[in-house]
């Protein structure tokens, strides 16, 4: 029997919680729900949207549980604020682990994650609560991913690596091997990261500049 599931947030991301939270798991989504004052329809995904303040009346915590459906918004503050908010009233927080995921020995996954398909999680590595982990990433063998933080697709995480809580790390991002990354670091797309980060870090991949030749006098392509 499936276990039902509250979902906060009616966005993109939460959609796509519903998708695959409804496709590939041993959960029913039941309802949606959102700050009072951000709720402006009824209905979303086909499903009832309610207050958040009124949540625990209308799906209890002894027979409901929660999941927190946002972005990286303020560098994860406000998914971590909700995420707190819910575990609060009482509500245990489920978690989505994709069915197409490769999740070896020793692994320890928190509560609240949203882990996609192709994402490789090697041995002994561990993930804390209330990360999302979108497609194909890798994480490295002994690396841990602190509370709250966001990893987009492709993001290569070496064995050994700590990466501290609320952190944002960009598509393609590469970490080298046993270097320690600080809480609420911003890790650009496509940006090599060969030595240890500082707290509050920022580290952007260079961009790639349009070429002074026009595409119109390509000729091989």
């Amino acid at each position: 029997m499936k276990k039902n599931l509250v979902i906060f947030g009616t966005g993109d991301i939460a959609q796509l919680a519903h998708f695959y939270f409804s496709t590939d798991s041993a959960y029913n989504v039941v309802a949606f729900t959102v700050d009072g004052a951000y709720l402006e329809k009824p209905v979303f995904c086909d499903l009832p949207v309610v207050a958040f303040d009124t949540a625990t009346k209308h799906y209890p915590v002894e027979s409901h549980e929660f999941f927190v459906a946002l972005s990286y918004a303020q560098l994860n503050t406000v998914r971590k604020e909700k995420y707190l908010a819910a575990k609060a009233l009482g509500y245990r927080m489920a978690s989505y682990v994709s069915s197409r995921a490769t999740l070896l020995s020793g692994n320890q996954i928190g509560e609240n994650c949203f882990i996609l398909e192709d994402n490789t999680i090697q041995p002994f590595a561990k993930i804390g609560h209330n990360i999302t982990l979108w497609s194909g990433n890798h994480i490295g063998h002994h690396s841990t991913i602190g509370d709250h933080s966001f990893l987009a697709s492709h993001v290569v995480v070496s064995g050994g690596v700590e990466i501290g809580e609320q952190c944002f790390i960009g598509v393609n991002a590469t970490l080298r091997a046993h270097i320690k990354v600080g809480d609420r670091c911003v890790i650009g797309a496509g940006a090599l990261l060969l030595a240890d980060a500082e707290p509050n870090g920022v580290y952007l991949g260079t961009a790639t500049e349009r070429s002074k030749v026009p595409s119109s006098r390509l000729r091989k392509i």
